[in-house]
């Protein structure tokens, strides 16, 4: 692995300006309980360049920043969040960014930066389903709520059938996936600490 990708800018004229972003990745990294190491890898960088990056150390390009937000799951522009923690932030539903995913459309509801809490909207087209394949993200508690069709949520060898307003609590490390009624389904996942 390379350390970067070898157009960094030198460390006098870097340091102050990327030192914010660095700590923006650390809390990222963090809160999606990724290891340095695990980033590094995703990123096909060096964890030693990846630690220095996160303490200001070193300087950086905005294709490597690139794979590091892809790495962690966020946008770029994630990154370079002004918006401070202590105050209210107001997301558009026109802001959503729509992720669709076979027969079902997901939207972010929380900023991608936010570290704590994840929180992404789903709509399911009728008998729409996240994936015949049961899948893990990370190791979070996730809450998945019905607000509207039916959903059978499948969770290791257990299923679970769920109508509007029902909700149901796992962690995500567990194999699962979703499927949506004839009807289909709108639902919201909550996921701490974020680990899609």
């Amino acid at each position: 692995m390379s350390g970067d990708d070898g157009d960094r800018a030198p460390l006098t004229s870097q340091t102050d300006a990327i030192r914010p972003v660095g700590e923006r990745l650390r809390e990222l990294r963090i809160g999606r309980r990724l290891t340095l190491k695990e980033v590094a890898q995703r990123a096909g960088l060096s964890e030693s360049f990846v630690s220095q990056l996160e303490r200001g150390r070193s300087g950086t390009s905005l294709k490597t920043l690139q794979g590091l937000a892809t790495a962690l799951g966020v946008e770029l522009g994630d990154l370079f969040d002004a918006h401070p923690a202590d105050r209210a932030r107001v997301i558009r539903r026109a802001e959503r960014a729509p992720i669709s995913i076979g027969s079902l459309s997901k939207y972010r509801i929380t900023p991608g930066l936010t570290s704590n809490v994840e929180v992404i909207g789903g709509v399911f087209e009728p008998g729409g389903t996240a994936g015949e394949d049961q899948y893990t993200h990370g190791d979070s508690e996730e809450v998945v709520v019905v607000l509207d069709g039916a959903v059978r949520a499948e969770i290791g060898a257990d299923s679970y059938e769920l109508g509007k307003g029902d909700s149901l609590c796992f962690r995500s490390s567990l194999p699962h996936t979703f499927h949506a009624s004839e009807s289909g389904a709108e639902v919201i996942w909550i996921v701490s600490p974020p680990s899609y």
